[in-house]
């Protein structure tokens, strides 16, 4: 018998068992062996309460990052990582002794001062998005103008809409004929 890490899994009956990881054998649980299952009276592995699992996996509930933001920063994570793999080139030119080195040097700066407008391109997006549309609770947002603004033109179709309402029911009133 292997001795060893142990593996937790549920078996069909809700309990929670454990084996050697040694034994993991498709799926199927292990029914031999001395101290390679928890007794089933209690389903813990001492007999007391019924055993549970260690964590529970529960989805964060984070947001979603909008377009803009999103698009900037694959933008930044692609500009990034074809410098690194710049970098290496030229390191392995500057070792090979090719005439490659210098011209690939002088991209990889190039591309480090392109990555860094890339990353800043992120943080200023990202701040100029939740001005606009996302937090309100500073006095400087424009996204509170905008929704009173919003607010208004609505109020206004409404009031327009109601006034066109009134004139149609008013128009065939006191009339012998309509036009």
């Amino acid at each position: 018998m292997v001795t060893g890490a142990r593996e937790r899994y549920r078996e069909p009956e809700g309990r929670w068992t454990a084996r050697p990881a040694a034994q993991r054998h498709h799926g199927e649980p292990e029914r031999g062996g001395a101290g390679t299952r928890w007794r089933a009276s209690g389903g813990g592995p001492r007999g007391g309460a019924p055993a549970r699992p260690l964590w529970i996996e529960e989805p964060a509930p984070r947001r979603r990052m909008p377009d803009p933001v999103r698009t900037a920063a694959v933008r930044a994570v692609l500009i990034a990582s074809l410098t690194l793999v710049q970098a290496m080139v030229a390191v392995l030119c500057t070792l090979a002794g090719s005439w490659l080195a210098f011209p690939m040097v002088l991209g990889g700066i190039a591309g480090t001062v392109v990555a860094t407008w890339g990353v800043l391109d992120v943080w200023v997006t990202r701040q100029v998005w939740n001005q606009r549309n996302g937090v309100v609770s500073t006095p400087s947002s424009t996204a509170r103008a905008l929704r009173r603004e919003r607010r208004r033109a609505r109020r206004r179709a409404r009031v327009a809409e109601r006034e066109r309402e009134r004139i149609r029911r008013r128009a065939g009133r006191g009339r012998l004929s309509h036009p």
